[in-house]
């Protein structure tokens, strides 16, 4: 009998995509449900591995699916061990790419790691922060390049042999590209091998990943295998949906929410999510018990743009955001509106109006501010812009007037 959602607690389940091994359910080697209540008995925490490659600077809502179940395990008495993958992110990870990426250097992997730690909490109460960082014994920061950077060639050419080429190929990613002719560079098939050898170093009982990592954290359970260690479980999410509804989060589609935006981006982004994502996003992001919420889709995007909003900026941070958000939305440039700045310091007037808006960054090139402004996106104070070449001849025509490119942007434009 597999491991069913029914037989694990309610917080480790929510939104679970897959879990493996799923077998004899008395088993603490075959069922999670079995390790949890081994390791209670024993007074043992388990041990909670979620390796990030620090390869950019931003974290975004997509990202924190992982670290809202690694905190649940938190919250529920287990040892996160989150792993800064400063060693593997000089390779890259090659799962969903179809190139080969570029290499990264130490200083630009140790920076990027900084910014993340920084995001999920580092130093900030554990009631604000996403990750647990205080309470004792509840999470060990560890980089890879502890035990990956000592490996011998000897100790390489031992991990090597654990794995095949066909196993490699079997991985889609990799497959993809051989079928297609696409170079694949060698040093490209020690990233999961690497990685799986993280779980070796930390003993970790369970693996978070999302649904694309299944082939790299089952390499972890094989790694464990060969070193005569206990086998972890993996436990994979689902990849959130970005703001179009169609294709996955991703910064570079311009579909993310960041968790470092401010309170009325961040809502206001949120209250626009499709439909048909709703759901997810609430299952995934929130604590709200969807059998509770109004059926009707419009009261759903707002309580669920509330909650994650006040996750992340406190509830009376996402209330004045969900307020300023509907008055703006409204055509009202309120000065009390507590709207991010832009800076028109560096505009050079007279500007037209398509050079502004890339000028202070609402738009990413002039010709994107063309079509937004054509497409009658585009307002300043409430009002409609129609002209991308209408000239503003000083700051101070602009200086404290409200510029919105849709219903998701607003920014106050100060000289």
């Amino acid at each position: 009998m597999a491991d069913h959602p029914q037989s694990l607690p309610a917080w480790l389940s929510r939104g679970m995509a897959d879990l493996f091994p799923a077998g004899d359910p008395a088993d603490a080697d075959q069922a999670l449900a079995a390790r949890l209540a081994a390791a209670q008995a024993q007074g043992r925490p388990l041990r909670i591995k979620l390796g990030i490659d620090p390869t950019g600077s931003n974290i975004h809502l997509g990202h924190s699916i992982l670290f809202r179940k690694l905190r649940a395990f938190q919250d529920a008495g287990h040892t996160a061990v989150l792993i800064i993958g400063d060693f593997t992110a000089r390779i890259g990870d090659p799962t969903g790419k179809s190139t080969t990426r570029v290499q990264l250097t130490p200083a630009e992997v140790e920076a990027n790691a900084a910014t993340y730690l920084a995001q999920l909490g580092q130093g900030q109460p554990r009631e604000r922060a996403l990750l647990d960082f205080e309470t004792p014994g509840r999470l060990e920061v560890r980089r890879n390049s502890e035990w990956l950077a000592g490996l011998d060639l000897p100790e390489v050419i031992a991990l090597l042999g654990t794995a095949t080429v066909g196993q490699m190929l079997a991985k889609e990613d990799f497959a993809k590209r051989y079928g297609s002719g696409t170079p694949i560079a060698l040093h490209e098939f020690l990233y999961p091998l690497l990685q799986g050898y993280d779980s070796v170093a930390v003993d970790a009982d369970v693996e978070l990943g999302g649904t694309d990592q299944k082939f790299n954290v089952a390499m972890g359970r094989d790694l464990q295998r060969h070193f005569n260690k206990r086998t972890q479980f993996g436990l994979l999410l689902p990849i959130l949906v970005g703001l179009d509804g169609v294709q996955k989060m991703s910064k570079s589609l311009g579909n993310t929410v960041g968790l470092e935006e401010d309170p009325l981006s961040m809502y206001s982004k949120l209250e626009k999510v499709g439909d048909g994502a709703i759901d997810d996003y609430i299952t995934l992001l929130t604590d709200l018990d969807l059998a509770s919420l109004p059926s009707n889709p419009r009261e759903r995007q707002k309580a669920m743009a509330m909650a994650v909003t006040a996750g992340r900026h406190g509830t009376e941070a996402a209330a004045k955001a969900q307020a300023d958000a509907a008055t703006l939305v409204g055509g009202s440039g309120d000065a009390a509106a507590e709207v991010p700045e832009a800076s028109l310091a560096q505009v050079s007037f007279p500007a037209k109006a398509f050079y502004l808006l890339s000028a202070v960054g609402i738009c990413a090139s002039s010709s994107d501010a063309r079509r937004q402004i054509k497409g009658g996106a585009v307002r300043l104070e409430g009002e409609k812009l129609t002209d991308p070449n209408q000239e503003f001849s000083d700051a101070a025509q602009l200086e404290g007037k409200v510029l919105q490119l849709g219903k998701k942007t607003f920014r106050r434009l100060m000289a």
